[in-house]
C-alpha cells in the first residue's frame, strides 16, 4: 500500500502538536478498543481457537498502550473516549462499524453467506483490512515520532500487528481459494472509510 503525502504531512503536524498529539493517539486507542470488542462479541461461545483469543487480547494491549502514551504528552489530557477528547470523533466512532456491515453486505451479495458463516468471514476479511492499513499507519506514524525525537513509540505494536497481519493472511487462504480477490475488495472499502477519517481531521484540526 503506498504511503500518501498527504497523509505524512498530517501525521507530521499532530505529532508537532502535543495537544493534537493527545487526541491522536486516544483516537487510536478508541479505534483498537472496539476492535477488541468486536472480536470478542464475534466469539463463539464455545469454539474460539487460540488466534482469536490472542488477537482480541493484543487489540486490547494496544488501547491501553497506546493511551498510556498521553501521559508522555500532558499528564490529564484525554480522560476518556468523549467527543471533545477525539479528533474527528464522528467518524472515528463510525469507521469500524461501517466497515464490518460492508463487509457483511459484500459477502452476503458476493457469496450467499449468512449465519455463522457470514460473521466467521466478515470477521476475517475486516481484521485483514485492518492489519494492512495499521502496518503502514502505524510506519509513518513513527516515523514521524523518531523525527520530532518524541518520547512517544509504537514500535511494540508495529512488530504485533506485522505477525496479526501474516495469521489472517493464513486464515484467509484456509476460508476460500478466491481470497486474494476478496482481501483486495475488502481493502478498497476500507481505503474509502480511512481517506473520509483523514480528511475529517484535516478538515477540523
Amino acid at each position: 500500500m503506498e504511503q500518501p503525502r498527504q497523509l505524512k504531512d498530517i501525521i507530521d503536524i499532530i505529532v508537532g502538536n502535543d495537544d493534537l498529539h493527545a487526541k491522536w493517539l486516544n483516537s487510536l486507542s478508541m479505534m483498537e478498543n472496539t476492535g477488541a470488542r468486536k472480536i470478542s462479541k464475534y466469539e463463539h461461545p464455545v469454539h474460539v481457537n487460540i488466534i482469536e483469543l490472542k488477537h482480541a487480547a493484543e487489540e486490547a494491549r494496544h488501547a491501553y498502550y497506546l493511551k498510556k502514551q498521553i501521559s508522555k504528552l500532558a499528564k490529564d489530557a484525554c480522560p476518556d473516549y468523549s467527543y471533545p477528547y477525539l479528533l474527528a470523533p464522528v467518524e472515528s466512532y463510525h469507521y469500524l462499524h461501517q466497515l464490518d456491515v460492508s463487509a457483511c453486505r459484500y459477502l452476503k451479495d458476493k457469496m450467499g453467506l449468512e449465519g455463522r458463516a457470514l460473521k466467521h468471514g466478515a470477521y476475517l476479511l475486516v481484521t485483514y483490512s485492518i492489519e494492512v492499513r495499521a502496518d503502514m499507519l502505524y510506519g509513518i506514524y513513527q516515523e514521524a515520532l523518531t523525527r520530532h525525537k518524541s518520547k512517544v513509540n509504537v514500535k511494540s505494536i508495529i512488530a504485533e500487528e506485522e505477525g496479526h497481519l501474516q495469521e489472517m493472511q493464513r486464515m484467509l487462504e484456509a476460508f476460500h481459494p478466491d481470497w486474494e480477490k476478496l482481501a483486495t475488495d475488502m481493502c478498497a472499502i476500507e481505503n474509502m472509510l480511512f481517506e473520509r477519517w483523514i480528511e475529517a481531521i484535516e478538515v477540523k484540526n
